[in-house]
């Protein structure tokens, strides 16, 4: 992960408060973050302690002040060109339903809307209540997601903040870490071999000739 951007997404759950450590863990394994947070979500992020030094915290206000006229950039897209993955951890209710039936109403969702999960990993870490989480919609939008290339880290059984004992407590940082090192390590081979066929022929004879790449083509 040393010298990956990575953007982490925190929407509305009382889980964003695990946030500041996942980021922590995150820069511990060398990458650069930037920490994109719903209304909701700083609502909870408030409370808890504040970000290492040079984490920049982004939201809807930003994305709004960035632009003033044509030409000027546009913060969800200036995210996407910047990061080698998107992580969205939490993960609310509400905003898995938004992904999935792809609304963009904040800078967060125009953010996944602009995504390319085929290029750069798209990672979610769902959490809420488990009523919420077995509620059929909920399987229904997690599957369409994943049609999408999202990859998914399920949420835990535990005592959850509002009481109740069940599933819906949000993936460990370091399960979330750990999906994004092996995601983050499958793209770049993905794209080591979409090079490698490029600089592969088809000869006449049907044959396959590797190309040598000089100083003047490559």
């Amino acid at each position: 992960m040393e010298g990956k951007n990575v953007i982490v997404g925190a929407s509305g759950s009382v889980a964003a408060i695990r946030v500041p450590l996942l980021v922590d863990k995150i820069i511990e394994k060398g990458a650069k973050v930037k920490v994109l947070a719903t209304d909701r979500a700083k609502f909870f992020l408030e409370k808890e302690r504040k970000f290492a030094d040079g984490v920049e915290v982004l939201d809807d206000e930003k994305e709004w002040l960035m632009w003033e006229k044509l030409g000027d950039e546009v913060l969800h897209i200036e995210l996407r060109r910047w990061a080698d993955a998107f992580v969205i951890a939490p993960l609310s209710a509400n905003t898995l339903a938004k992904l999935a039936n792809g609304l963009c109403d904040n800078a967060l969702t125009c953010t996944a809307r602009a995504w390319d999960p085929s290029k750069a990993p798209l990672i979610v870490a769902p959490a809420m209540n488990t009523v919420m989480w077995e509620h059929p919609l909920t399987s229904r939008q997690t599957n369409s997601v994943e049609t999408f290339g999202v990859q998914i880290v399920s949420p835990t059984s535990k005592k959850l903040a509002c009481g109740d004992v069940g599933i819906g407590s949000m993936a460990t940082p370091d399960t979330i870490v750990e999906t994004l090192e092996i995601e983050l390590l499958a793209n770049s081979r993905k794209k080591r071999k979409t090079i490698d066929s490029d600089e592969v022929s088809l000869e006449p004879d049907g044959s396959l000739k590797r190309q040598t790449r000089t100083a003047g083509n490559s």
